[in-house]
């Protein structure tokens, strides 16, 4: 994978999350996070929903980048399956951006978003497990979990969907950090550390 495919990686996260919380601030007269959903922050009409907007597809379209480099470096067809729905997800994601809230497609590709997102993770975790990963196969599924049964709880719980949704946002910003760690991250050694052979 080429060096910029993991710099947009590391990058996407921390992008769409900033434009959230950018937008939340702006936004805080009226905006709850137990009464309304994020997508509330960039609907039309709305002055200033580009803060939220534009670093959203930002993050979409660096992550679609580096994700087509983690594609080509899954041999496993179940891995590739996952993180195949993985990019569609975040297709989805993009979506959020360019079809905001008042706009007739913008549920589906919410929807298409999370769905993705999640399944694919799950999808490609699962693949890892088959392929002699185990404790991040085990990790996967038990992150996975986690967000239904959490997700559920806030559906249930209160009135607006912000808290479920962050709740699936986050499950797949840890899957898709632990990954990059886990794949890219964990055995690189800098030269210096490296010890000398005679």
């Amino acid at each position: 994978m080429k060096k910029s495919q993991l710099l947009a990686g590391i990058l996407s996260p921390p992008i769409a999350l900033g434009g959230i919380g950018a937008a939340i601030l702006i936004n805080r007269s009226w905006w709850r996070l137990t009464n309304n959903a994020i997508s509330d922050l960039g609907k039309v009409g709305l002055p200033y929903n580009g803060v939220m907007n534009v670093p959203l597809f930002i993050s979409a379209v660096l992550a679609i980048y580096y994700v087509t480099g983690l594609f080509k470096e899954v041999k496993n067809p179940v891995s590739k399956l996952g993180i195949g729905v993985f990019i569609l997800g975040l297709i989805f994601l993009a979506g959020i951006a360019v079809f905001p809230e008042g706009t007739e497609p913008h549920y589906h590709v919410s929807w298409g978003f999370f769905l993705g997102g999640s399944l694919g993770f799950l999808i490609a975790g699962a693949a890892l497990w088959l392929e002699g990963r185990r404790r991040f196969g085990a990790f996967t599924v038990l992150l996975f979990t986690a967000e239904v049964l959490l997700a559920r709880w806030a559906f249930k719980t209160f009135s607006g969907v912000a808290i479920a949704e962050f709740i699936g946002i986050f499950a797949m910003i840890i899957w898709h950090y632990a990954l990059l760690w886990e794949k890219f991250l964990k055995n690189e050694t800098p030269a210096k550390a490296r010890p000398h052979r005679r």
